[in-house]
């Protein structure tokens, strides 16, 4: 599974591939976003009209998703 800090080391790449995922981000929020994960769990939240605690499950799913992703597209380069 990929950690926060993973997904925001290329968090350009990784904040289109959420936005596919999230719909309602909003491109002029992305910068501020990156900051800090708990931030971006509230934030989640209010634009997709869920919990704090959905939002936060949400993620977590995300970032396992995105996490075998990028072990599916390793293992393939090999």
């Amino acid at each position: 599974m990929l950690k926060w800090t993973d997904l925001t080391q290329d968090w350009d790449a990784m904040y289109t591939r959420a936005k596919r995922r999230f719909p309602n981000l909003r491109d002029q929020d992305k910068r501020r976003l990156s900051r800090d994960r708990k931030g971006f769990e509230v934030y989640l939240a209010e634009r997709h009209h869920l919990t704090v605690n959905e939002a936060h499950e949400e993620l977590e799913d995300f970032l396992f998703t995105e996490g075998l992703n990028r072990e599916f597209s390793s293992a393939l380069g090999k």
